[in-house]
């Protein structure tokens, strides 16, 4: 009896969805099929079809997820949290090694990297922290320390796979949903002088000898061309070589020979570059922007605390990846592995992704709802 009810449910849920933003995400995913068709050259096997199967995969996903009333996610925060950390925890125990680092789960049908998943994770959890917290305890010692908890928990861990890029990726993050939150100017402040100081200290005894040698390579690209250097050297070379229109699809000389390592995955903007140049480098820069700017577009319309903080914090993660990726290949920042997201080559992270835009899409069909806040 209540079947036709539940349809007409689902279809008015259906109809109500903001289109424009799945659009858009999906032609950023057909821009990552074509490039890594490019760089495998032209094999589909090799990438360009298990990555047109997640996007398909993650965007059936993202509409479930969308369909879901914001209430669940609102409950489910801390527990998604839990879930992830428990990941990362498992990666110390039965991680797969990797080129050296730690940060996989061997599933047997897939491999799984938990920090990918602790990436929108920590945005529920923190959404959901600042939502309870009453305004008072924002700014004070005591809801400063409960969010420091949440966010450095997870960082720690990644950083011992090592995965510097992700951590400071998530710290980013973090850092931006206790700005948004409300925090005074008062603590930003001391907050600054703080990691002043603490920096050139975690530079120094925190990071690993190659993870130093990549930031001293960033700063004189000059001193180890042929070495730690090879990576932005062999980008930068290939970004320029494109000019303003690009040698053409499939034309790229650079990918040909191999000369940038990774260039389906971290570095595949290179492949964008020399194939379509600076009009091909733009347009994907302006689909990218465009995302962006529909989800901030959608935060505003949403009612509750929760919900605005949750659409913020995934759309500062998603802008994150693309600043800093971008600004690895263009040698405007440390290589530290962080990948295109949608474009390139990777299971987890376009499934984290767009199960992010599904939590966004869920905020903003459900933005009317009121969610109970404590006052005291």
């Amino acid at each position: 009896m209540n079947s036709p009810r539940m349809k007409g449910a689902l279809t008015n849920k259906l109809y109500e969805i903001n289109w424009l933003l799945p659009t858009l995400v999906g032609l950023v995913g057909l821009v990552g099929v074509a490039m890594i068709y490019a760089a495998t050259e032209g094999v589909w096997r090799y990438g360009a079809f298990q990555h047109i199967v997640r996007i398909g995969v993650g965007g059936i996903a993202m509409l479930a997820i969308a369909m879901i009333d914001i209430r669940f996610w609102y409950r489910l925060a801390y527990p998604i949290y839990a879930a992830a950390l428990v990941l990362l925890i498992g990666v110390e125990f039965f991680g797969v090694i990797v080129n050296g680092s730690q940060r996989w789960l061997d599933l047997g049908f897939m491999r799984l990297q938990p920090s990918e998943v602790m990436k929108p994770a920590i945005v529920l959890a923190m959404a959901r922290y600042y939502h309870d917290l009453p305004d008072w305890r924002v700014s004070h010692i005591s809801g400063l320390a409960g969010a420091l908890i949440l966010l450095t928990l997870p960082m720690a861990l990644i950083l011992k796979q090592p995965d510097l890029g992700t951590t400071l990726l998530l710290g980013a993050t973090g850092v931006t949903m206790i700005f948004l939150a409300g925090i005074s100017w008062r603590v930003i402040g001391l907050a600054s002088v703080f990691a002043a100081v603490a920096i050139p200290v975690f530079f120094k005894f925190g990071l690993k000898p190659y993870q130093q040698e990549r930031i001293l390579t960033f700063l004189d690209p000059s001193r180890d061309p042929a070495g730690a250097s090879y990576h932005i050297t062999q980008s930068k070379i290939a970004l320029g070589s494109g000019g303003v229109n690009g040698k053409g699809f499939m034309q790229g000389t650079q990918r040909q020979g191999e000369y940038v390592p990774e260039n389906r995955t971290d570095f595949i903007f290179t492949v964008i570059g020399e194939e379509f140049g600076l009009v091909g480098g733009l347009f994907t820069m302006g689909l990218y922007m465009a995302v962006i700017a529909v989800c901030i577009w959608l935060s505003l319309q949403c009612k509750a605390l929760f919900s605005k903080l949750l659409v913020l914090g995934l759309t500062t993660t998603f802008t994150l990846y693309i600043f800093i990726n971008l600004g690895m290949v263009m040698g405007l920042a440390p290589v530290v592995g962080v990948p295109l997201p949608l474009i390139s080559y990777g299971g987890t992270v376009i499934l984290a992704v767009m199960g992010g835009f599904g939590l966004v899409l869920s905020a903003h069909l459900h933005r009317n709802v009121e969610l109970p806040r404590s006052e005291s």
